[in-house]
């Protein structure tokens, strides 16, 4: 790849730094305005990169599965990457995920995963989140006090993710904190990566052995109907740990972020009393304005091309800027108006690589249900701290809270929560 800065207008932009984190709109805009809808940036070690911030843009590449590929093999800097590039885990190479599949044999994956996800009775999973929602409240409803990221949103989704894959509940806070190493990224990732692996391959075992009305047995179903045209155990489990780790961090952000815009926000201070519509329009407005996934590694040039007036080489990596491209100026002409329920975001992708129907639904329901479960069992939360006293997570990847500082009137446990 050549220098992404030749012929442009500015130098290259270091995808890192602490305004991904505290200013994220501003610093778009000015990338715009710069380097127009197609940027140039680079990643750790200075591995050029492009950055795609224009809504059409966006739209184009991720509905062009051919020319923007999902394969990374055809990445023309992998001879520049050393062994242990922080990046790795996230720009997979030679990984066996329904991520870097690509053609027909993806087509089948996603509809694998699609059927499966599609037999999880709604009612059933709304009835597991409230139970892990009460259980998790029960904790700290008598303290008057609480931190609502650590102390709740990081707890919730994946405990609900586990029980509709076919874990046991005693299996569970074993699999949150395994989760939870592997999202932070320090000494203990690799240790929650490995914890997590083991896990999803013992799970397959055991629904082998005994299958159930779970998403994992649906899916080994499907194997055992396609037969050798089927995936390995080792995809499915592959399978379930990108669905695993992509539903819970974003989940979990997406209850922070909604709550935090709810307590916060001037268009939403009757949101606390307004019922449970004031909480999904909530959560739609955060995916235009604060997106749990702000931008996805990525898509590669199969071919010369064209691009928002860049000339993309063959091999080129082109990252996807979700968060830019809903704040693109030429589709939210009135960033201030409230989207009144417009679902045209791109916070679960687009195309055939978008996260599936199914998954966004499971998704909504858990984090619609912890955020109204939660309110309805303290209805005068407020914030405990200042809101320009919030900070976010120091990454360029994904938008989150480090913490959510909240307070209330204490209040009893709850007398259904093991009834649900």
């Amino acid at each position: 790849m050549t220098c992404p800065v030749t012929g442009a207008g500015g130098a290259p932009v270091p995808l890192s730094g602490p305004r991904f984190a505290t200013e994220p709109t501003q610093l778009y805009r000015e990338m715009r305005r710069d380097h127009g809808p197609v940027a140039p940036v680079l990643l750790d070690g200075d591995i050029p990169a492009w950055l795609v911030l224009g809504y059409r843009e966006l739209h184009q590449v991720t509905g062009d599965p051919v020319l923007y590929s999902r394969d990374s093999e055809l990445w023309n800097q992998w001879p520049n990457i050393p062994a242990d590039w922080p990046l790795l885990p996230m720009i997979g190479h030679r990984q066996p995920s329904i991520l870097y599949t690509v053609g027909e044999r993806h087509t089948r994956r996603a509809a694998m995963i699609a059927h499966a996800l599609e037999e999880v009775d709604p009612f059933e999973l709304k009835a597991h989140a409230e139970q892990f929602a009460d259980e998790l409240i029960d904790r700290f409803c008598g303290k008057g006090a609480t931190e609502i990221v650590a102390e709740y949103a990081m707890l919730l989704p994946v405990r609900v993710l586990a029980r509709i894959y076919g874990f046991s509940d005693e299996q569970g806070p074993g699999l949150v904190t395994a989760m939870n190493d592997m999202i932070d990224g320090r000494e203990r990732a690799l240790a929650g990566q490995q914890h997590l692996a083991g896990s999803m391959m013992r799970l397959i075992a055991d629904k082998h052995a005994e299958p159930g009305a779970d998403v994992a047995s649906y899916m080994l179903r499907t194997q055992a109907a396609d037969g050798e045209l089927g995936f390995s155990d080792e995809e499915i489990a592959q399978d379930l740990m990108v669905m695993m780790a992509a539903g819970h961090q974003p989940t979990a952000d997406w209850i922070g972020n909604s709550l935090r815009l709810m307590l916060t926000d001037d268009r939403f201070a009757a949101s606390l009393f307004g019922g449970r519509h004031s909480v999904a329009e909530a959560m739609n407005e955060v995916l235009w304005e604060d997106t749990p996934t702000q931008n996805v590694a990525g898509r590669w040039a199969s071919r010369d091309t064209q691009l928002g007036g860049r000339r993309i080489n063959s091999g080129d990596l082109l990252l996807l800027g979700l968060a830019a491209a809903n704040s693109d100026p030429q589709v939210r002409t009135d960033g201030s108006a409230l989207t009144g329920g417009n679902s045209a975001h791109f916070s679960f992708g687009h195309g055939e690589h978008r996260c599936p129907f199914p998954a966004q639904e499971v998704a909504e329901v858990i984090a619609r249900t912890a955020i109204e479960v939660l309110l309805d069992r303290l209805p005068d939360l407020d914030l405990a701290v200042r809101a320009d006293a919030l900070t976010r997570r120091p990454s360029p990847w994904l938008r989150g809270l480090t913490d959510l500082p909240v307070s209330f009137t204490p209040t009893p446990t709850s007398v259904f929560g093991d009834l649900r």
